[in-house]
């Protein structure tokens, strides 16, 4: 469906992952993220405003892109990250108009939390 007020503008983000079982288990334990299965090896995402997905390769290419989540909440991320077995690869920075952390997720790729707060 065309829809002129989305063109041009990001509209989902896929990732590789080894386990997508893990996976979905992180993002959901972590940021709420449901999910909705396209068989074995694909799982498409929702945060609630981006969508993405996640399949299964055996080769996986971190780096690229980095993907920031917002959090109001900053430190309880990190502790949830943390919980859910992230590995905090950059600890809470402060940067002009915030604060964030970055992280590696089950599979390696890095990502960021931010807040204002």
């Amino acid at each position: 469906m065309s829809v002129p007020e989305n063109n041009f503008r990001l509209d989902y983000v896929e990732y590789a992952v080894t386990d997508l079982a893990s996976t979905k288990n992180f993002y959901s334990n972590v940021f709420g993220w449901k999910f909705e299965d396209y068989g074995p090896e694909y799982s498409s995402f929702s945060d609630g405003r981006v969508a993405g997905g996640f399949f299964t390769s055996d080769q996986i290419k971190t780096g690229g892109p980095l993907v920031v989540i917002y959090a109001s909440d900053l430190e309880g991320a990190q502790k949830k990250v943390e919980d859910a077995g992230g590995q905090i690869v950059k600890e809470i920075f402060s940067f002009p108009g915030g604060r964030r952390f970055h992280f590696a997720d089950p599979t390696g790729h890095e990502l960021a939390v931010w807040s204002n707060n």
